[in-house]
């Protein structure tokens, strides 16, 4: 049965990468005529409704209470959903897919700088000389093999608005600390909900305000299954079986397979005809073999922990 479970945990893992890993290439083909604006409020109202719909068959109409923390909710949510996508997505719509992947996968190296800032406690150094190495990999990717370019407008804004919306959900991973009462499905469809709102409010002042170009029932129809894929695997399906693979290999497993979403991106692009230079390639291997090895010290330190907090729990003396 373990063997079962631990196997279901790695195909979760493994879908969730590769989907993740296609909605960047998928996500710019849909760009080319809709904006990020409206392209994301319309993504997440299918994917959030559809949350909500297993949310009440899976935990009941009470389930969707908000309990007094409502506003707390709708903050993180915005946070997650609205700052990650219109940031990202918006940045997307400048920067190659592959770069795009590539930085969105700094998360958990970049989580660990986020929670020095919150607890004080500093990362291991470690972490980062990963990071260092990350960042260079992903510096010889925007750079096109080109590292001296990056000085000369080859890293664009387009690659900040991604940074920018990595820390977004940084943030608002780290706000489901504060609702453990909730389970993940719960946490994901009222967040979702909540934070669809603010995309769609944001939507309304770009179009209105003439920033943002409102796109014709034409234009919408061109790109109807790029945002079908978007919403029902990209959001929907990818985020719950991200969270079955969490419950039957554990966090520590599951993130190591987020390192398949990059690669996911550069085996897509070159299918579609993109050659990658020598540089570039080098430059990828980097930044995931950072993160693999990241991934890979963060569970030894885990179990480590475990290890030694077993014998307290158990009221034995420690090893010396």
């Amino acid at each position: 049965m373990r063997t079962r479970t631990a196997t279901l945990g790695v195909l979760f893992a493994t879908t969730t990468a590769v989907v993740w890993g296609g909605q960047f290439v998928v996500g710019k083909s849909a760009l080319e005529s809709v904006n990020a604006f409206p392209l994301s409020t319309i993504r997440y109202a299918l994917a959030a409704a559809l949350w909500l719909l297993v949310l009440v068959v899976v935990e009941g109409p009470r389930s969707l209470r908000l309990d007094g923390r409502g506003w707390r909710l709708f903050w993180l949510g915005s946070l997650g959903f609205a700052g990650f996508n219109l940031l990202a997505y918006t940045g997307l719509a400048h920067a190659r897919p592959e770069t795009a992947s590539l930085i969105v996968a700094l998360g958990p190296l970049l989580t660990a700088l986020v929670l020095w800032r919150r607890t004080g406690r500093r990362p291991a150094r470690s972490t980062f000389l990963l990071l260092g190495v990350a960042l260079l990999g992903v510096a010889l990717v925007v750079s096109a093999g080109h590292p001296s370019s990056i000085f000369h407008g080859a890293l664009g804004w387009g690659e900040v608005l991604v940074l920018g919306g990595v820390f977004s959900f940084i943030l608002y991973s780290l706000g489901a600390a504060e609702f453990s009462e909730l389970s993940p499905l719960r946490y994901t469809a009222l967040t979702a909900s909540l934070g669809w709102l603010t995309i769609a409010g944001a939507t309304v002042v770009a179009i209105g305000t003439g920033l943002v170009e409102l796109p014709s029932a034409e234009q919408l129809w061109s790109v109807s299954p790029q945002i079908l894929y978007l919403a029902i695997p990209g959001a929907f399906v990818a985020v719950l079986t991200w969270n079955a693979a969490i419950a039957s290999i554990g966090p520590q497993n599951a993130v190591l397979f987020s390192n398949l979403i990059p690669v996911t991106t550069f085996a897509i692009e070159i299918v579609r005809g993109y050659r990658p230079n020598v540089v570039e390639l080098l430059g990828a291997g980097l930044t995931i073999g950072a993160l693999v090895a990241s991934n890979l010290l963060a569970r030894r330190s885990q179990r480590r922990v475990l290890q030694e907090a077993a014998p307290r729990e158990a009221g034995l003396p420690e090893a010396a």
